[in-house]
């Protein structure tokens, strides 16, 4: 990336800064978003003995939403590309609430696993979107500080929703009719969201005209002179660069969405906690993730003011991320205290949370009629990570009995995003219209 993008002009005044409305927006729907994805998980404790699951069988129903979720990636991309976020996020809220609703009428493993391939499907434009919002609501020296807004909507989500599903389930006394309050909830928002949301700042009515201007002012880059006007040819960016962050989101995948889908169970089993306890511990791990995405972006943003690169700012936090996190999961699998291992959870939560910036790398890196694909094929990814471990989690609990050899592989995964997040080049400019998009 090169650090030549302009300031926005002194000479124009911020006036109303109705962006972070949208990205506060966005924050609250990503929040639900994992909040519906977390309640199997949370009521897998009672659904598995309802329905007789084995381990492996639990491991392929939590595996099944990643199934349809990462093979529409890269068409949920192209859909913002072509349609806008407002009406993409409009109708994926409609259509997730839908199947979330429909989970609660299952009858068996065949069941769950079908409604959890339909709610993929509605689910897999949403974050994506996030990075095309940026790429046409924020300038240059705010996308850090977006994108972790954005994405820490998720580990709160995964926090909140937590207590809030483990109470619906004691409060209703079934799992079945807290899947239907909750997809019930989910469909009302596409209203707010259509409400809300618009694909650029010029279309919002409560957008000011300097507000616009000091946006297009912050996104002007001197040193290129390209018109983006003109379609990009390719992909937009290396193909290095881009199979660098798609090897790093998908290590670190492999442990948030390990922790998400295995994690209560992991606190059942292996430390011998309570359904309530479970959910406070949840709530506790995933709000000290959100504490750590948010410092995370603040901080970049921080950095790139004071004149740090991207590339230094960037590789230095991830890779602070990364390291602390293998060395807190690998002391995790020799840890039989309750309390310690939550707390070590906690702290492996916070830093691997930073894994939230890469979300600023499609606006960050590619044109801006790029920024859907690229982030489609970054979530792609991260998808397939939420494919392949929870089935790989069960596999080795069926084989080993234990939870130890599931930690120390989460310890090697967040290793290997330390180095595929060191590979990723932020001080090269995007490949432009006219140029090979596989170009080093």
């Amino acid at each position: 990336m090169s650090d030549s993008t302009m300031a926005p002009s002194s000479k124009i005044p911020k006036a109303k800064s109705f962006r972070w409305v949208i990205f506060g927006t966005m924050f609250f729907l990503l929040a639900v978003n994992l909040m519906d994805r977390i309640t199997l998980s949370i009521g897998m404790p009672y659904i598995k003995g309802e329905f007789n699951l084995s381990p492996t069988m639990q491991g392929l129903i939590l595996s099944s939403f990643f199934w349809s979720y990462a093979l529409l990636q890269v068409p949920g991309g192209w859909l913002l590309d072509r349609f806008g976020p407002r009406k993409v996020i409009t109708g994926a809220l409609v259509g997730w609430g839908i199947f979330q609703a429909v989970i609660g009428l299952a009858t068996g493993g065949l069941s769950l696993i079908l409604s959890r391939i339909g709610l993929g499907v509605m689910e897999a434009p949403v974050s994506p979107s996030g990075a095309k919002l940026s790429s046409t609501w924020l300038t240059q020296s705010e996308r850090g500080r977006g994108a972790v807004i954005m994405d820490s909507g998720s580990p709160l989500g995964v926090a909140i929703g937590g207590i809030i599903v483990a109470h619906l389930i004691l409060w209703f006394d079934s799992w079945r009719v807290t899947f239907i309050v909750v997809g019930v909830f989910t469909m009302l928002l596409g209203f707010v969201a259509w409400r809300v949301l618009r694909d650029r700042p010029a279309e919002h009515p409560s957008v000011q005209p300097q507000e616009v201007a000091y946006i297009a002012a912050g996104n002007r880059i001197s040193a290129t002179g390209i018109d983006e006007s003109v379609p990009t040819k390719g992909l937009g960016i290396s193909w290095l660069t881009m199979i660098a962050i798609m090897v790093g989101r998908a290590s670190w995948g492999m442990v948030y969405w390990g922790l998400l889908t295995w994690g209560p169970s992991y606190l059942a089993q292996a430390q011998g906690l309570q359904l309530a306890s479970i959910g406070n511990s949840t709530f506790l791990i995933f709000i000290m993730g959100t504490a750590g995405c948010l410092f995370s972006g603040f901080f970049v943003d921080y950095l790139v003011k004071k004149g740090v690169s991207h590339n230094v700012a960037l590789k230095s936090l991830l890779s602070l991320s990364g390291i602390v996190g293998l060395l807190t999961l690998y002391a995790l699998s020799t840890i039989t205290n309750p309390v310690i291992a939550v707390g070590l959870l906690s702290v492996a939560a916070f830093f691997m949370m930073f894994g939230s910036l890469y979300w600023s790398f499609p606006a960050i890196l590619a044109p801006k009629d790029r920024v859907g694909m690229v982030g489609g094929l970054m979530n792609m990814a991260n998808s397939c990570a939420g494919i392949l471990v929870p089935i790989m989690v069960g596999v080795i609990l069926q084989a080993t009995g234990s939870y130890e050899s599931v930690l120390v592989y989460f310890a090697i995964c967040a290793g290997c995003y330390t180095l595929g997040t060191l590979c990723i080049n932020f001080n090269k400019l995007p490949v432009k219209s006219g140029e090979l998009s596989f170009q080093k």
